[in-house]
């Protein structure tokens, strides 16, 4: 600084300069962020389309190949791994505990890294676009990651879904 209290020009210009960058590489961050989040789940917003008496969902496939959608349980929204594979819903703890289930009795699912224990539960509510399910059967497990969802047959037994070049579309009759 200058006797007067000012900022000298070359500071000034050193200041401004670095600002430029921070924001530059900030904007970057974000903007790379968004591209891979969506490379990840390209499902992120879903659209219904109504045809005749049932409503439809096209899901695009993520570059690992894998079916991923948003939605709710009980309200918490939450990202979906559809897996044919699973009986039920299954859900972590964390998520469990986010959308209020509760734990009911006690049994043992095989995964593919081994026999876990996991409680029974029941969801209230689960929605997938325009398409809502009640009551849905479901299993809370502790040993999956946080944020993980298996969308199983307990969900998709009661859909029509078909593949097509990495374009899985789910149906729902309304009536």
């Amino acid at each position: 600084m200058s006797k007067s209290g000012t900022i000298k020009p070359e500071i000034r210009y050193l200041l401004f300069f670095a600002a430029f960058w921070v924001v530059l590489l900030a904007a970057a961050a974000y903007l790379f962020g968004n591209w891979d989040s969506h490379k990840t789940n390209p499902n992120q917003q879903l659209i219904s389309h109504t045809r005749g008496t049932a409503t439809e969902i096209e899901l695009q496939a993520n570059r690992q190949g894998h079916y991923l959608a948003r939605g709710t349980i009980n309200n918490q929204s939450v990202t979906f791994i559809l897996d044919t594979g699973a009986t039920t819903v299954t859900v972590s703890e964390s998520i469990a505990q986010k959308a209020g289930l509760t734990r009911g009795l006690p049994s043992f699912a095989r995964t593919a890294a081994g026999t876990v224990n996991v409680w029974n539960t029941t969801i209230e509510e689960l929605r997938l676009g325009d398409i809502t399910f009640k009551n849905v059967p479901g299993t809370i497990n502790p040993a999956m990651d946080p944020d993980m969802v298996l969308l199983g047959m307990s969900v998709l037994g009661q859909l029509n879904f078909s593949q097509q070049s990495g374009v899985m579309t789910l149906s729902q009759d309304t009536h």
